[in-house]
């Protein structure tokens, strides 16, 4: 995209750059009162049926995912004009959504200054090997990968090891102000969860809150998954790696039904999202609908995008992920190259 394109594109989305506060506010009334409310409904459905209250949990965890979205909003300083109330309400949703406010404002940013660049993965993304580093790697790190990129691992023990590990915890480097915000959000947690279990019992709060938990977590990471991990989806290295296309060609349009659209803040407009993260998820939409360079984005939908599934590798050859099947002639090949040079040099 040239220059005078890119000004262009920078200048038609300027607009929607700024929050509103009526919006803001209205959609925390809206998203975040609904999830205590059908906490306690899926509690006293409890005297009613299982099956009612685990619909209940379910239909909370998508609240919770909104919620989600507005503290990634706060992270983005996109959801208020005033840094200090993003830092507030940030945290506190991050304590309701269990995730620590200043640790994953810094690790998200990364992300977004990073997607895409084949030479600086590994914070705030998803573990991606290229064909060729598969292929040189040891036994145990192919294990260790196709361990990781299992379905069973990464949706449904993903979200216990992000929830009860990963967010808890600081890396070694961390400043004194991400240490101290997430000791407040991890005893916060535990002093809610401990005012829950006083007043419904353990038995009661485990079977509300591990569904709520699982669920959201795992639609969390689908969501975060499904939008950079599309078949033609675009990776460089460093020296030929650009920001622009990073978002349009390498974050996803992900097609959802209203009502989806609407518990998952807009979020499936993700090109737009890494375009400007100064949007707040309520323009998301506007954005797109608006700058037709925009709408040339890969789309995905609902049925499309479980072909996602079997992307496990991304092929720099040819511009694409590959399955671990397809990859298979190439891994026999260098067995046998190292197996030939063993014999020779014997």
């Amino acid at each position: 995209m040239g220059h005078s394109k890119l000004a262009q594109l920078k200048k038609s989305i300027k607009q929607f750059e700024q929050s509103d506060t009526k919006a803001s506010v209205w959609q925390m009334i809206n998203t975040i009162p609904p999830v205590f409310i059908l906490w306690f409904l899926a509690y006293a459905s409890l005297s009613v049926s299982i099956w009612l209250s685990l619909a209940c949990s379910v239909v909370a965890a998508g609240f919770v995912v909104r919620t989600f979205i507005i503290f990634h909003d706060c992270c983005h300083g996109s959801f208020f004009k005033n840094r200090k109330l993003n830092h507030f309400i940030g945290t506190i949703t991050g304590i309701i959504t269990m995730f620590p406010y200043e640790k994953w404002k810094r690790e998200h940013s990364i992300h977004h200054a990073t997607s895409s660049n084949l030479d600086k993965r590994g914070t705030g993304d998803v573990w991606i090997m290229t064909v060729k580093e598969y292929v040189k790697a040891s036994k145990l790190e192919r294990l260790q990968y196709r361990l990781y990129r299992n379905p069973f691992v990464m949706f449904v023990l993903g979200p216990l090891y992000l929830f009860l590990v990963s967010n808890r915890m600081n890396r070694k480097d961390a400043k004194k102000k991400e240490i101290r915000n997430t000791y407040l959000t991890n005893v916060s947690i535990v002093a809610l969860s401990a005012i829950l279990i006083l007043l419904v019992g353990w038995q009661s709060f485990l079977l509300v809150h591990l569904p709520i938990m699982f669920v959201s977590g795992s639609l969390g990471i689908w969501l975060f998954y499904v939008q950079h991990q599309f078949e033609d989806s675009y990776f460089e290295d460093e020296e030929d790696w650009d920001y622009v296309k990073a978002a349009i060609d390498g974050s996803s349009y992900y097609k959802l039904p209203r009502v989806l659209q609407w518990i998952t803040g807009n979020i499936g407009y993700h090109h737009v999202h890494h375009l400007s993260p100064k949007v707040p998820n309520y323009y998301l939409e506007d954005v797109h609908e608006t700058t037709p360079p925009l709408q040339q984005a890969t789309t995905i939908t609902m049925k499309s995008s479980l072909k996602s599934i079997r992307f496990r590798l991304f092929d720099e050859d040819e511009k694409k992920f590959v399955s671990f099947k397809e990859v298979k002639p190439l891994l026999n090949q260098s067995t046998q190259n190292i197996s030939l040079k063993h014999k020779e040099s014997v």
